[in-house]
């Protein structure tokens, strides 16, 4: 090869080096937020579970209710 094709290839080289790296550390943020994304959607779906057992401890106390004032067709 000569210098001149050895020139070449190294800017290109540097130029794919360059665009790898940016795609790299795009790629970082996107794991962090990403990690941020299921940390949030964990602490929905814990909230949503704790949601469900106060409805249902609701739910188990208007049935009492209801049958000892007579008024559940059961």
């Amino acid at each position: 090869m000569t210098e001149e094709a050895t020139q070449l290839v190294l800017e290109h080289l540097r130029h794919i080096r360059t665009k790898v790296d940016r795609i790299d550390e795009r790629v970082d943020r996107v794991e962090v937020r990403l990690s941020a994304v299921e940390g949030h959607l964990a602490n929905l779906m814990v909230s949503e579970a704790a949601q469900n057992s106060a409805i249902d401890t609701v739910s188990h106390r208007l049935d009492r209710i209801e049958k000892r004032l007579e008024l559940s067709n059961n």
